[in-house]
């Protein structure tokens, strides 16, 4: 008999967030209302020390409304990672600004502060780095170098619920963040995302862009969007927050179980003073493409361990971004493109299914070598 598949992830939706849903139909409260707002305050006090919150409807609305409200528009550009997925340098490029890309440091993924610095022209109004995968981003680092040239700081932080450096948590450093809500986050409110805002002029402007621009009805102040949270999904993301914790701890136990017993490849190291949450497991394999590709393969036809390839064309190779970047040449995320790969780390894995995902993963590797 062949063995279930380990899925490379796994939302988890109980009981709990059923009741909540269907308090929410039952209450005839179904659009914008009092579980959002209740959301945005939960989630400020547990995530990010109380800062503003403001619920939107998807992580790229977050991106995109705090970019306009922070003032981002035609002939600006903002330096972001191109080692992520496309909604970053989409957000900016929605906004009428350039997206910028800038190239990473080797071991956690994240925008390098070298490549920033190269990056900068008189037209760039700001750095948005990614905490990829849930480590959090050199902010120390990217805020001086902010503070030397006059840029502002945004945070996509779409993966990294919890993260934190030298105990200040992730989108809580710029003058906003974004969290993403959708079901394979390492939390979900079924689709959606979170703004955290420095000041409450930026989370007033959020909340007027995602409300067609007003915040009294039929008093718009600007153009705005329909990008509004509904109380149901609002509902939902309350009940996972009460979860998020627990399931932090096990991703991390999780991976602490990995990075013991893998073999053969470069499992993620932990910078000093951050806290991973482990959204991806994400290691290096060597020789290239093809070689991680058979990886992948093998592990999922000859051991049933499903994995993640995150991510295998950077932002500036995209046909839809790369006239951004024409001949930009950026070496280690080319490399990291061809090296990754993400295994399973989500709460839902048993001690079984870890020690089936090592037994793959060293078998394969040994047998490429």
């Amino acid at each position: 008999m062949s063995l279930p598949m380990i899925p490379a992830a796994r939302p988890i939706i109980g009981e709990d967030e059923r009741k909540a849903v269907d308090a929410v139909l039952a209450s005839g409260m179904v659009a914008q209302g009092p579980e959002v707002k209740a959301f945005e305050a939960e989630f400020a006090e547990h995530l990010v020390g109380g800062r503003t919150c403001v619920a939107v409807n998807s992580g790229t609305s977050g991106l995109h409304l705090g970019l306009l409200a922070a003032g981002i528009g035609p002939g600006d550009e903002v330096i972001v990672p191109s080692f992520t997925f496309a909604a970053t340098g989409n957000a900016v490029a929605l906004t009428g600004a350039t997206p910028v890309f800038a190239d990473i440091e080797p071991d956690h993924f994240n925008l390098a502060p070298e490549s920033i610095r190269a990056s900068i022209t008189e037209r760039t109004k700001a750095i948005m780095p990614v905490h990829l995968y849930g480590h959090p981003a050199n902010m120390p680092a990217i805020q001086a170098i902010a503070d030397e040239h006059g840029l502002m700081v945004f945070e996509d932080a779409a993966q990294a619920h919890g993260a934190s450096l030298n105990g200040k948590p992730v989108g809580s450093f710029g003058t906003f963040g974004m969290f993403s809500l959708y079901p394979t986050k390492n939390m979900t409110s079924g689709e959606g995302g979170m703004v955290s805002c420095a000041t409450e002029d930026v989370a007033r402007r959020v909340r007027l862009l995602r409300n067609q621009g007003m915040e009294k009805q039929y008093a718009n102040e600007l153009i705005g969007f329909n990008n509004r949270m509904t109380d149901i999904h609002a509902a939902i993301g309350r009940v996972q927050l009460t979860k998020v914790d627990a399931w932090t701890k096990r991703r991390q136990d999780n991976a602490a179980f990995l990075d013991a017993n893998l073999e053969g490849v470069t499992v993620p190291p932990v910078a000093e003073g951050a806290v991973h949450v482990y959204h991806q497991y994400t290691i290096r394999v060597a020789g290239g493409a093809a070689e991680r590709d058979r990886i992948v393969t093998a592990l999922r036809e000859e051991h049933q361990v499903g994995s993640g390839v995150y991510y295998p064309i950077p932002n500036h190779r995209l046909e839809s971004l790369a006239p951004y970047a024409p001949g930009l040449e950026l070496p280690e995320t080319e490399k990291a493109a061809v090296e990754v790969i993400s295994l399973p780390v989500h709460p839902s894995l048993t001690q079984q299914d870890l020690e089936r995902i090592v037994t793959g993963v060293n078998t394969v590797v040994k047998a490429g070598a």
